[in-house]
């Protein structure tokens, strides 16, 4: 894929994240950190798809990619809440996540 901004962002959160699930209790590793890498996973697969795509098909792979963005974010608010991710991990991510966010929604608002 073309190394636009938001793809490279993506990669870099799916780099840093994807080491930070191993670190996760044993008790929540088919739990939370499933669903966590799996929606972080598939917000990937959705942007490949979208940059693959034209007109209406890449507005649904965008809606798609923002759906699992927003799921991603309250996956790992849980796992903060839970106290399976330090606060400063929790930061470090969220920030990654809101940096991802606002390339993704200049996307979805230039594709309109």
């Amino acid at each position: 894929m073309k190394a636009s901004p938001l793809f490279v962002r993506t990669y870099d959160l799916l780099q840093w994240l994807i080491p930070q699930l191993g670190k996760f209790p044993r008790m929540h590793r088919f739990g939370i950190t499933e669903r966590i890498q799996r929606v972080a996973m598939d917000f990937q697969d959705s942007l490949v798809a979208a940059g693959k795509s034209r007109g209406e098909q890449r507005r649904k792979w965008l809606g798609q990619a923002d759906i699992q963005l927003e799921q991603l974010r309250l996956w790992m608010r849980l796992a903060r809440d839970l106290e399976i991710l330090s606060i400063r991990r929790y930061e470090h991510a969220a920030r990654l996540i809101t940096e991802v966010g606002r390339l993704l929604g200049a996307w979805i608002k230039n594709s309109k």
